[in-house]
């Protein structure tokens, strides 16, 4: 199964991109954590040769600990990037972030250094902006693609930052990794159902984190097929529908929510080679 999703915005935002890119002093590349090598925009690589990159790996508390320090040892092999594993919900990463910019950058005074904040759908661009400016500038959500023109930001400290909208590339190769979009809220519910993505985080959890489905579920064992084991789940969580039929669409609505929540454990779909 291939899950692509490419809305025209994307496309224009790009070219958009790469217009302001020559003004631009450093990259602020951000990552979901949980699955650093599909959230990474092959394109965003592609556009960006030759600038500074942070790369920011959001969402860290919702990732294993475990592969959150080997995935720094991984990107630590770029010369380009410097990668920082941040949480944008809470405040500690800011100043690090700030001084790894100013030390990316050397500014002549009464110029601010422009970082242009790049990344998909819904790994939390518009989250770390808000943290970075300690108030809400952007709107932030669950859904994807909420940002759709870039925006500058003053951080009145000598840095303004660039928001930009979420983009994916034309064509997601590996179907391994349009799962992972999915399950993490990259791509829009409209353009894949989530009787899709359940069984892609079910099988992952039995593989990389049995317990954690144990733990949740109250159940033990639980099958290794993951479409017995989603009817298992829906029978235990009362999802059935009228005649005794199991209402796969209901379990599977909450599987993927309960994930996207961390409400399964902190979870890494993908590990560094």
């Amino acid at each position: 199964m291939s899950i692509q999703w490419y809305p025209g915005h994307m496309r224009k935002a790009t070219r958009e991109m790469t217009k302001i890119l020559s003004s631009v002093d450093v990259i602020l590349e951000v990552l979901d954590a949980r699955a650093p090598i599909s959230t990474s925009n092959p394109v965003i690589k592609e556009i960006t040769q030759g600038k500074p990159i942070i790369t920011l790996l959001n969402k860290s508390d919702l990732s294993d600990p475990i592969y959150n320090e080997k995935w720094i040892d991984y990107f630590k092999q770029d010369k380009q990037k410097q990668t920082l594993l941040i949480n944008a919900m809470t405040n500690e990463s800011c100043k690090k972030i700030i001084d790894l910019i100013s030390a990316l950058t050397r500014k002549k005074s009464g110029k601010n250094t422009l970082a242009m904040v790049l990344g998909i759908p819904n790994v939390g661009k518009s989250s770390i902006i808000n943290m970075l400016a300690g108030r809400k500038i952007t709107k932030t959500g669950n859904e994807p693609a909420i940002t759709k023109g870039q925006q500058k930001v003053n951080l009145r400290n000598g840095i303004m930052l660039l928001d930009t909208p979420g983009v994916l590339w034309p064509k997601i190769e590996d179907p391994e990794s349009g799962l992972a979009l999915a399950a993490l809220g990259s791509i829009r519910n409209t353009a894949v159902a989530y009787d899709q993505i359940a069984p892609y985080i079910i099988k992952s959890l039995y593989q990389k984190y049995p317990d954690s489905l144990k733990d949740r579920f109250k159940i033990e064992p639980l099958t290794s097929d993951e479409y017995k084991a989603i009817e298992i789940l829906a029978k235990k969580r009362g999802c059935i529908s009228k005649g005794g039929i199991t209402d796969i669409t209901r379990i599977s609505e909450i599987i993927v929510d309960e994930f996207r929540r961390g409400l399964l454990g902190r979870v890494s779909l993908e590990t560094p080679v």
